[in-house]
Parts: C-alpha cells; structure tokens; sequence
C-alpha cells in the first residue's frame, strides 16, 4: 500500500467522532521513505534536522475532576521512520479530555512513549502550563526578507530553474527569509502557510530567483516536512551551497503547528522554536 493510499484510510478531512477518553489507537503514521523517493532521496540523507510540533488543545482531568490545560511541545528527528498525521494527532490529543492524571508528568510520560511508537523514533515531550504562559513571548526568523523584492512572476507551479547562484564572485555566508510561503494539504487541498528561513554559505544565490521560486511552491502539494525537505534539494542541487539550512514555521492548523529543520552543517546548531506573529 503506497503512502497516497494510507492517507486515503486516514480520518483527515473527513466527519470524525472526537474520543473523549485516552485512545493512543487515533494516532496515524505515514512513512517518510515513499515520499522521499519522489524527491530523488533513495540512499542515506543529504541532511540532518528535527521536526518541533506545537499542540496548543491539550486538556485533561485531575484525580479531583478538575480540568487541566497546557501546550504540548514535541520534537523528532528527521531520520525517524514516519511522519504522524496531524489530525490524527489533535483527535488522540482529544481523547484526553475526560482521562484523569495525578500530574503532568505522567501525561508527558504516555504521550513520550505513544508518539516515539508512533514516530518509530525516540520522542521528546514537554507541556508548558498556565503558570509559564506569561513567559510566552513571539519573536519572528532572523535575516534578510526576500519580501522587500519587488518582483512579478506568473508562475505558481514548482520551479527549481528560478534558482541559480553566481560561483564567479566571493563566497558568502547569508541568512534569507520570507514570509510567502504557502503550499497545499496533499489530501485535503486545504492550504498551508509559512515563513521560510534559508541559512547558507557558498556561491551567492540570487534574491529575486529564491523569490519566485518560493512563490512557485504555491499550488504544490506537499506535507510540512517533504516541502522543506525539496526545498533544501532544490538548493543544493542548482546553487550549490557549501552548507545549507532551511527551517520553516508553519501557521496552525487544527489547534497544531509543525515546523520543519533541515541542516548539513557540520555545527549545525538547533534553531530557536519562539513562535512567530502568525502562529
């Protein structure tokens, strides 16, 4: 069964029954390796990289009945075995809501173990609440906008012939971002907004090419991961970076938000997870 056909299997974009009690069965893998091979990676990873999930509907009971709220933060790493359908994720996140605890702790320890089982890959979990809520600040990608550009394009399809470098002149070591971003739910349509950062050093790449590249992503269905993912290859393929980072922060969905990092930087260091304006 191909990874199109599971997601067919799958309760995203469909009439759903929430569960109100803990049911870690809601939880719905999708394996990365169907969805690599269509971008050409069949062999070891041309990257490192994490993927940070925020879950801001997390509620449950204490042994008194009361109820408890939190935001859930997760990351994985890029070389575990599956992705987990976000949806599936809100409705087994759901089905907390009438499950009592004695203490957080005990809920992070479930949720550690079901989504590394799930992932296929060790998970980690922390659940940030109320008291630390006013610690929550918003802070936006570091680098130069691309958006400042003012460019016109028609092209709204995938289009990795916008980029190119100039290998003639000094090497630099930039940091990019726009906010533009903007791909498609592969199964439901629905669309997918994020801000992209792109930290590389090598031949200079050309702003207004990066651009209307990015913006030629915009009709492009891809999950969260497998967009940054072509995007790095795009890159690295046609400008030729010696190193590479490219880091995007989605706007949420269903109450979560996923948020992509990828890296051959041999110090490649983890990449702040603040939430941005838009999330």
């Amino acid at each position: 069964m191909t990874s199109s056909d599971k997601t067919k299997n799958s309760p995203l974009g469909k009439s759903t029954t929430y569960p109100t009690q803990y049911d870690p069965s809601q939880l719905f893998p999708i394996e990365r390796k169907p969805m690599r091979e269509k971008l050409g990676i069949t062999g070891s990873l041309p990257f490192f990289g994490l993927d940070f999930w925020n879950a801001y509907e997390l509620s449950w009971l204490n042994l008194r009945g009361k109820p408890q709220v939190g935001i859930m933060n997760f990351s994985v790493s890029a070389d575990s075995p599956n992705i987990v359908e976000s949806k599936s994720l809100k409705l087994y996140l759901n089905s907390f809501t009438q499950t009592r605890m004695d203490e957080a702790g005990d809920l992070i320890q479930i949720l550690r173990t079901d989504l590394s089982d799930a992932f296929g890959s060790p998970v980690q979990v922390s659940i940030r609440q109320p008291d630390v809520f006013p610690a929550t600040r918003l802070e936006e990608l570091n680098g130069l906008s691309l958006d400042r550009l003012d460019i016109g394009t028609d092209k709204y399809t995938p289009d990795p012939s916008f980029l190119k470098s100039n290998e003639e002149e000094f090497p630099v070591e930039e940091t990019l971002v726009s906010n533009l971003l903007k791909t498609n739910c592969p199964v439901t349509g629905q669309p997918d907004w994020a801000s992209l950062q792109i930290h590389y050093a090598g031949p200079q790449i050309d702003q207004e090419g990066l651009l209307k590249y990015i913006i030629s992503l915009r009709s492009s269905e891809d999950f969260h991961e497998q967009c940054v993912e072509r995007i790095f290859l795009d890159i690295l393929k046609m400008c030729k970076p010696q190193s590479l980072t490219v880091y995007a922060r989605y706007t949420r969905r269903g109450g979560i938000d996923i948020n992509p990092w990828r890296s051959n930087f041999s110090s490649g260091k983890r990449p702040q997870t603040l939430r941005h304006a838009r999330q």
